[in-house]
């Protein structure tokens, strides 16, 4: 079986295999990608897409995977930003579809269509959230669809149904749902499950759905997803917890830990590169919204004290006032960036914390979501109403332009980027972005 993406340094220009593309890094280096387009202008195709999901397209090849659920009734509209009352604690009382669409990468005609579940939902969600936003994985052999509260759902490349394992439904905080997307390495299928009721990682054979190993966590809902650093000294499993943010090893036994050193709400996934491990967490209404560096070979509890940079040898550094809330920071070309949800951005240094600019704004629109990504020099910032601020990558803010989609277009799912192509879902179709010959 093939390793999907796991190293940064691997060539992984035709696939985008997982959430955020290899290494959960969301850096794409093919020239020829697009930096302008529009709702028609570089549009290469678009499929309009059935229900409601903030999954995110991963491509193998030459097919694009994706996955949906349709209510039968009527789904509530979302507004978009940051807004309290969002919680709907009440179960839907219509039938709704949970699917799987496979697009073809040239064309975006629909080369298979799976339904996984008919039924009534068993959880809830926040009215923002979908009942599919969790970002399927391939490896080029399976397509491995997890939907939160319901279960994992597995297909050959062809569609063909391989295995499936279905969870219990637990309530997540606030009835927010779910959104930690899982991950795959050799042969093996991660999943979190952080809830308010029982918390765990998972690990399933990736063949046949085997349990390979469980492990409970003493942890409430989180919604991001895990990450396997590959360092030089072990390959480790690390998950982000507002309780405590651990790291595994391939055996499910805990190797390093810090307590109560994030904001109280994280959702942003963790990522590396050059040995060192990127964790944030940046709730807009505490006061700690920590990013965090680490260098491998920690054991035990490297917690540090509030507000310090570091106290021990494997926090590099951690700057408290840095973090998003809903958005996962960026690695490119020398520095980190992080774009806050109202739409401000902030740079870096990833080797000191220290700032290189201080909330540069963007152009007023709806909040931010979505992680930004990069390529060709630029940063790309996308918001909720389906606007793109293009910004030149360095040691100055520079805003160059944006790039607008249709009205209808709201957008909280992170690109794909494969080859010459950009794909954007949003929430009424996927583009497919192209220069135009």
């Amino acid at each position: 079986m093939l390793s999907c993406g796991l190293s940064f340094s691997d060539d992984q220009s035709a696939n985008w295999s997982q959430f955020r593309g290899p290494g959960a890094r969301g850096v794409a280096s093919n020239p020829n990608l697009p930096e302008k387009w529009s709702a028609t202008e570089n549009v290469e195709w678009k499929r309009d897409l059935p229900g409601r999901g903030w999954s995110c397209p991963v491509v193998w090849g030459q097919r694009v995977f994706l996955t949906t659920v349709v209510n039968e009734g009527v789904s509530e509209k979302p507004k978009k930003g940051l807004y309290f009352g969002g919680e709907r604690p009440k179960f839907p009382e219509t039938i709704h579809h949970w699917k799987v669409f496979c697009l073809d990468l040239h064309s975006g005609s629909i080369v298979w269509e799976r339904e996984v579940h008919r039924g009534k939902p068993e959880s809830a969600i926040h009215v923002k959230n979908s009942y599919a936003s969790e970002t399927p994985v391939t490896d080029g052999e399976r397509i491995y669809c997890y939907f939160g509260n319901l279960g994992v759902f597995v297909f050959d490349m062809d569609g063909n149904p391989q295995w499936s394992k279905r969870f219990t439904p637990r309530k997540t905080r606030y009835s927010w749902g779910t959104a930690a997307s899982p991950v795959l390495h050799e042969g093996r299928l991660y999943i979190v499950n952080d809830n308010e009721v029982d918390s765990w990682l998972l690990a399933l054979d990736a063949k046949t759905g085997k349990e390979v190993w469980k492990v409970t966590r003493d942890e409430k809902s989180n919604w991001s997803a895990p990450h396997i650093w590959e360092n030089k000294k072990r390959t480790e499993i690390v998950v982000a917890g507002s309780g405590r943010t651990v790291s595994y090893d391939l055996a499910g036994k805990e190797l390093w830990w810090w307590r109560r050193g994030m904001s109280s709400i994280t959702i942003a996934t963790p990522y590396s590169s050059s040995d060192l491990l990127y964790v944030s967490s940046g709730y807009v209404g505490d006061k700690k919204k920590p990013i965090y560096a680490i260098r491998p070979g920690a054991q035990g509890d490297i917690s540090i004290k509030p507000f310090k940079k570091s106290d021990n040898d494997y926090v590099a550094w951690c700057n408290w006032e840095a973090a998003p809330y809903n958005p996962s920071t960026l690695l490119y070309q020398g520095q980190l960036y992080s774009l806050l949800d109202r739409g401000w951005l902030r740079a870096l240094d990833p080797k000191s914390g220290e700032f290189v600019y201080e909330r540069k704004r963007l152009p007023p629109g709806a909040g931010y979501t979505v992680s930004p990504w990069a390529y060709n020099g630029k940063i790309f910032c996308l918001n909720e109403d389906g606007e793109t601020r293009v910004v030149e990558a360095g040691q100055e803010f520079k805003y160059l332009h944006t790039n607008k989609l249709a009205d209808d277009d709201m957008a909280m799912a992170s690109p794909a980027m494969v080859g010459d192509r950009l794909l954007i879902r949003t929430s009424a179709r996927v583009y497919c972005i192209r220069k135009e010959e």
